[in-house]
């Protein structure tokens, strides 16, 4: 087993020792248990895009595979 170096925030080391302190274990095997609940959980991140549209309507005399006459149509407007 590897050893490291952790510069935990005072209050999460403070509710670490707490837990391993009301469960009888040792620090170690809770920031274990931890770090490999968190590694284990993929993130849970749920996105919600609304897309709102508009109503085209076909113009007379306008290309739309044309390039040109579009940028010309929308310079007129």
């Amino acid at each position: 087993m590897a050893r490291t170096t952790l510069v935990l925030d005072d209050h999460l080391l403070r509710q670490m020792k707490k837990k391993a302190a009301d469960e009888g274990r040792s620090l170690q095997a809770v920031a274990n248990e931890l770090i490999r609940r968190g590694l284990a959980t993929p993130p849970r991140q749920s996105y919600h895009l609304k897309l709102q549209g508009w109503k085209a309507e076909l113009q007379p005399g306008i290309d739309l595979l044309d390039r040109n006459s579009l940028f010309e149509a929308m310079d007129r407007e």
